[in-house]
């Protein structure tokens, strides 16, 4: 992907993060999957009171894409909290990556509040030596 497509699709997980649910964490988070049709799907996280029916965003996301009828994706932004670190997804997310992300999905890490910096990873970066469909068949 070029630059300037990711830092769009980055714009629009920050505006995703300000549509977060998050009374007991106060950690805003915001994601935008980008489909490989070029259409974003926008998440964030939604929190409930007994906390594990709570739902990050980038699940948030992908699971908006796939309601839609989108189940291929090029890249998935997220940005959290103040913006001032990093915020990696956390183990759920990236084993829902590993169903519906292939090896060649971008995902960006990003923060900053005008002028954004990011790093990219891909899932096996993050999870290597998943489990996946492959061990189902």
């Amino acid at each position: 992907m070029e630059e300037k497509e990711i830092l769009d699709l980055i714009e629009c997980a920050v505006k995703a993060q300000s549509n977060s649910y998050s009374p007991y964490s106060k950690y805003k988070v915001g994601a935008a999957v980008l489909t490989k049709d070029n259409k974003v799907y926008l998440g964030t996280n939604i929190e409930n009171s007994a906390y594990s029916p709570s739902n990050c965003a980038e699940r948030s996301a992908i699971f908006a894409a796939i309601s839609n009828g989108d189940k291929h994706f090029k890249a998935i932004a997220v940005v959290a909290g103040d913006r001032t670190n990093y915020a990696s997804p956390c183990g759920v997310c990236r084993q829902v990556m590993t169903e519906f992300f292939d090896k060649n999905t971008l995902i960006i890490v990003a923060k900053g509040k005008k002028k954004y910096e990011y790093k990219t990873y891909s899932l096996s970066d993050l999870l290597p030596n998943s489990f996946n469909k492959s061990y189902l068949g």
